[in-house]
């Protein structure tokens, strides 16, 4: 596409300055009438063949990238024979058209520039980026036109931030010393040996690895693996009648959740509409891959809800929702996570019914589930 009406204007300039030259026999007419005719000609073929024969295309460094965090890209323009009069750069990381006019001369400059482009995007995502365009014009800016940029479209994964978990006091003396975590580690079911750790106080004495004692290992207990998994259970309900936002700041609290606990001992995340959830392993060999998905979660009021199966009661779940849910599964509404259960909500959402908050995440609170709010959604109102 090309614009030259400032060019078609100099050259209408010039036919005039011309003839009035010839009718009043003015000869210093003459000189800047031809002159501005060559000048409007010249300039719109100068600026095509230079757009024609230059080319621009973009090289993202990466592909993905976490919310907040700067994404760059190398432009990089090529000019042909004619150079460039002058030129931008239009980028969709670009904030501002970049100007290509001095280093891509043909007087001065080389054959080749590169362009250094940073953004940040504040949502995650897919993001599709279009290839760059070469805007091209001459100095006086009598045309413009514009040259595309080469090479596909670019995907750019855009995934959500993780942030630290902060427990309250109370919850947090409970994890360290109540029984609570101690027999969801390890329930009566557990039989098989999984390795030895130190040996903790209030342990029977058969648990204590002999061997070690007599090598001079010092009191070591052996750790046992239960028959089912008794990992806490992450659950994200999608399910949002509000802004986005809420949707956001409940998918960077499942995120913060399992990669907190996943580092402490193991975890599992249970997405929206699956049935079966995703062990996350202390070595994080899973967690890239659940943290794209986690990136491509689309909430809304059509989502379907989580559906938790029997094994849910076997451990802590921790139910991260957009917003209130009027029903919770009935997995919860049993009664069998009540004692480590918690639902973690939006922080401007949450029901003052539900007391004081467990943990603080990624602008969520997270509160104890109890058997009052497991068999009621009067406080989901």
């Amino acid at each position: 596409m090309s614009t030259a009406r400032r060019a078609a204007g100099v050259t209408a300039a010039g036919i005039v300055l011309t003839l009035a030259a010839f009718a009043f026999d003015t000869a210093p007419l003459f000189v800047p009438g031809v002159a501005a005719v060559v000048i409007g000609v010249c300039a719109p073929a100068w600026v095509w063949a230079s757009a024609h024969g230059a080319h621009v295309q973009r090289r993202l460094l990466t592909e993905r990238v976490v919310e907040g965090e700067p994404v760059e890209g190398i432009i990089e323009v090529r000019r042909g024979r004619l150079g460039l009069p002058g030129g931008e750069v239009l980028d969709p990381l670009a904030a501002a058209p970049v100007s290509l006019s001095r280093p891509l001369s043909l007087i001065a400059g080389g054959a080749t520039a590169q362009l250094r482009v940073v953004a940040r995007f504040a949502r995650r995502g897919l993001r599709h980026l279009e290839p760059p365009t070469l805007l091209v014009s001459d100095t006086l800016g009598l045309a413009t036109t514009t040259r595309a940029g080469t090479g596909p479209t670019q995907e750019l994964l855009v995934l959500p931030r993780t942030e630290p978990v902060r427990w309250s006091a109370r919850h947090r003396a409970g994890r360290a010393e109540g029984s609570d975590a101690r027999a969801v580690e390890e329930p009566l079911a557990a039989v098989d040996i999984d390795g030895l750790r130190p040996y903790r106080v209030g342990s029977p004495a058969s648990r204590i690895h002999w061997p070690a004692v007599a090598r001079g290992a010092g009191l070591l207990e052996r750790r046992l693996r239960p028959d089912a998994d008794t990992r806490p259970l992450i659950v994200l309900d999608a399910r949002c009648h509000g802004p986005v936002e809420q949707l956001d700041a409940a998918v960077r609290a499942a995120a913060s959740l399992a990669l907190e606990l996943a580092r402490a001992g193991g975890c599992r995340l249970l997405l929206p509409g699956e049935r079966r959830a995703v062990a996350i392993e202390p070595d994080l060999s899973s967690w890239a891959g659940l943290h794209a998905r986690l990136a491509l979660v689309d909430g809304g009021p059509g989502t379907r809800g989580p559906v938790l199966g029997a094994g849910a009661k076997l451990g802590p779940v921790l139910y991260v929702a957009a917003e209130p849910p009027e029903r919770l599964p009935a997995t919860l509404a049993a009664g069998g996570a009540a004692r480590t259960g918690l639902i973690v909500l939006p922080a401007e959402v949450a029901p003052r019914q539900l007391g004081p908050a467990s943990l603080e995440v990624s602008g969520c609170h997270g509160y104890p589930l109890t058997a009052r709010t497991t068999k009621t959604a009067a406080w989901a109102a």
